[in-house]
């Protein structure tokens, strides 16, 4: 463990809080990571579903209306569908009208949550969504979400600007800090002139409503933005990040974030649900359901579950996870975990968290808005 993650954990009461809440093993594992003897300690003790907040019955405040279900969005005051449409995945549908089909069919089946972000497929996501909304006047009767890159102040506002006309609206319901991967990352959020200034103007005019932060790459980078936010005075909305059956083994942002999310009364949002395809690909010979993986996501206390929909069959399979959706107890979460355990081993599907490949602002580091040696 480097001398500046040690230094980090005993000046954080952040850090303390969320470490509290897991168990022993698990905070011995969010330290120390690398070596195979402590992975296979995680992964034989997580095993125990008692590990993890999970739900015992419908969240509090939670309403179901026909086949959708709703929850509150942390202490905004807002309801959200338990499933929200991913952003990334709307540039990757077949064709332009596939999308925008796909987007009226998910809000007349009662999904509200929008997920999108400012560079999604180089702004593609975006624009698609905004024509989806126009074309059935639907604007109104979704949640939008968007995320934003930048970490100075005048890239900051510049994304917010851009994703609002492609979006085709005078105001996002929330806005989020994306891709909160690096320990440098709060900082350059809230120092003078950062992103953070940005996003409190942009609320003060109107622009946007909530103000949140993603982020996989490691719990302890998450509870530093949290603690960072707490030392300059500022309480976030929402918190995006991976909760999914392999997440619950390696770095678990489920047993290390969530439960001082719950505390401080902020929004999780749940998200790689599926980790793109290589989840799936990892547990494919271990007779996992996906709508076994969206039911292990929604027992968490979490607001919404966040998944990328292409299709129209994959739509349906998460309307579907909904409709059928019954808080997971424990023993099923025992025997889910268990069928995972050897899959989510040294985080080998969670690409996520142990590569670059999910990380789009360091492979486009001007996308941050810093100096090219800040951003590398």
């Amino acid at each position: 463990m480097s001398h500046s993650r040690r230094s980090f954990l005993k000046a954080s009461g952040t850090v303390a809080a969320g470490l509290a809440a897991a168990p022993a093993l698990l905070r011995a594992a969010g330290s120390d990571t690398d070596t195979a003897k402590k992975t296979e300690a995680v992964n034989t003790q997580i095993s125990a579903p008692g590990d993890l907040p999970l739900l015992g019955g419908p969240a509090p405040g939670e309403t179901r209306k026909g086949d959708m279900i709703y929850r509150p969005l942390g202490s905004t005051g807002e309801m959200v569908s338990l499933v929200g449409m991913g952003g990334f995945h709307l540039g990757k549908t077949s064709t332009e009208d596939e999308c925008i089909r796909l987007i009226h069919a998910a809000i007349d089946h009662g999904i509200t949550f929008m997920d999108n972000s400012w560079d999604y497929n180089l702004g593609t996501s975006e624009l698609r969504a905004g024509k989806a909304y126009k074309q059935n006047n639907s604007r109104d009767k979704i949640f939008q979400m968007t995320k934003i890159d930048g970490r100075t102040k005048k890239s900051a506002m510049r994304q917010i600007e851009e994703s609002l006309a492609r979006l085709g609206t005078d105001r996002l319901d929330l806005v989020q800090h994306h891709e909160i991967i690096r320990m440098e990352d709060p900082d350059s959020i809230f120092k003078e002139d950062g992103a953070m200034e940005a996003c409190t103007e942009a609320k003060k005019q109107g622009k946007l409503r909530f103000i949140g932060f993603t982020g996989h790459k490691d719990p302890l980078i998450h509870l530093r933005m949290l603690q960072v936010a707490k030392e300059n005075g500022f309480h976030f909305d929402t918190v995006q990040m991976p909760i999914n059956v392999m997440d619950a083994h390696f770095r678990s942002f489920s047993a290390q974030v969530l439960p001082v999310l719950v505390k401080e009364k902020i929004a999780p949002l749940a998200m790689k649900t599926f980790g793109d395809k290589f989840i799936l690909d990892a547990v494919k010979d271990a007779n996992v359901d996906p709508i076994d993986m969206l039911h292990f996501s929604m027992s968490l206390p979490v607001s919404v579950v966040i998944t990328g929909i292409d299709k129209q069959e994959i739509l349906e399979q998460a309307l579907q996870a909904v409709k059928t959706y019954r808080p997971l107890d424990k023993a099923a979460v025992a025997t889910l975990l268990g069928k995972t355990r050897v899959a989510a081993n040294k985080g080998e599907a969670e690409l996520y968290k142990t590569s670059w490949h999910f990380d789009s602002t360091a492979q486009n580091p001007d996308w941050l808005g810093l100096k090219k040696e800040q951003a590398t």
